[in-house]
């Protein structure tokens, strides 16, 4: 039962139903199967903030022992880049899962940083990661993108996108 709190309905022996209510089908052909675009302008607090988005990611240690390298950085915005490495693979074969989580963390949260003051640091609260295909390309593009940027939080967004050739296919978005 979902709660066994006596109420003025009934005796306190009695149990509330734990009836499910109604459930409704949702139809998904109609969707993107893309994330929904972030197409907000934003400001940066920090004139300079694309210099101190790039020291910044130049010490970050983590990132220089996977190989990831930052490749763009625009107001609420930063794309990384990571090549495929046999020795960051899992069992199969495909880039670790953790690996890409990593990278991306690191594209969201600097994405997020861009817009802070040029004193504000940067620390991850949450994320919830969803891989949608087994990481396996030549390299991958890592994209953070700020949704909503808040006095004390930002929320952003990101997508892990696996390249080969002119193909690009979506490996994992992040929330």
């Amino acid at each position: 039962s979902l709660d066994e709190r006596p109420s003025a309905s009934r005796s306190p022996n009695q149990k509330r139903s734990t009836r499910s209510a109604p459930s409704a089908t949702l139809d998904c052909s109609a969707m993107s199967a893309t994330l929904a675009p972030v197409n907000r302008t934003f400001e940066p607090k920090d004139p300079e903030f694309s210099a101190r988005v790039q020291a910044s990611f130049a010490r970050q240690r983590v990132m220089r022992a996977l190989g990831v390298t930052l490749v763009r950085v625009d107001p609420g915005r930063v794309e990384l880049e990571l090549a495929f490495d046999p020795e960051l693979t899992q069992q199969h074969g495909f880039m670790h899962a953790g690996v890409i989580a990593t990278a991306l963390d690191s594209a969201c949260g600097y994405a997020a940083f861009s817009l802070m003051p040029a004193d504000a640091g940067v620390l991850t609260v949450e994320y919830k990661i969803n891989f949608l295909a087994p990481a396996t390309a030549d390299r991958f593009t890592l994209i953070g993108s700020v949704v909503k940027a808040g006095r004390t939080l930002t929320v952003c967004q990101g997508e892990a996108l696996g390249v080969r050739g002119a193909e690009r296919l979506r490996i994992a978005t992040m929330t």
